[in-house]
């Protein structure tokens, strides 16, 4: 398990992570948007719902995650395909979905122009 780091990063320190991990330097796991925009698109309040009820939860099925946040399985399926395209969800071999960390850390700065 572990922490999952989500990051706005160019190419270019996508590209500079890669080549320490290359290296052998341990870059733990991150998730790169190009923009604060897209990771605000992508991680929408019912996403963040999504992920808190999964952290810690073990694979579960769609139907089963609807449930447990009471909204509807279409609404939910449409979520949790958002967050697979992502790689912050994974899905196991039988199909089951999960999010394997214990924590999502959040990381950009914002400065002035």
């Amino acid at each position: 398990m572990g922490t999952v780091t989500l990051v706005i990063s160019s190419r270019e320190g996508t590209n500079r992570r890669f080549l320490k991990a290359f290296e052998g330097e341990s870059q733990g796991t991150f998730v790169s948007f190009d923009s604060p925009q897209l990771l605000f698109k992508v991680l929408t309040g019912k996403r963040w719902e999504l992920l808190k009820m999964m952290t810690g939860a073990g694979p579960m099925t769609i139907r089963e995650a609807a449930r447990r946040l009471r909204r509807d399985v279409k609404a939910v399926h449409g979520d949790v395909h958002a967050l697979l395209n992502t790689g912050i969800l994974q899905k196991t071999e039988n199909g089951r979905i999960e999010f394997p960390f214990d924590a999502v850390r959040v990381d950009f700065t914002l400065k002035a122009a």
